[in-house]
């Protein structure tokens, strides 16, 4: 059998930790129509946040070798 392929539009979304946990790049809503969200969601719409525990290991499937 051969080897597993990498899914190469989910390791542009996710990034595994050295625990093995699942990493999201961003979050949604944050990249247009910023003038009418407050600065109070703006700012918590930055940086990345963990995949939900029901996801990780769909994830972590399409990423075998990352």
């Amino acid at each position: 059998m051969g080897k597993m392929k990498t899914h190469k539009g989910t390791k542009k979304r996710f990034k595994k930790t050295a625990k093995g946990k699942i990493k999201k790049k961003g979050k949604a809503f944050a990249s247009h129509l910023m003038t009418n969200k407050s600065g109070n969601r703006k700012r918590k719409l930055r940086g990345g946040e963990m995949a939900s525990k029901a996801d990780s290991k769909r994830i972590s499937e399409a990423l075998p070798y990352e």
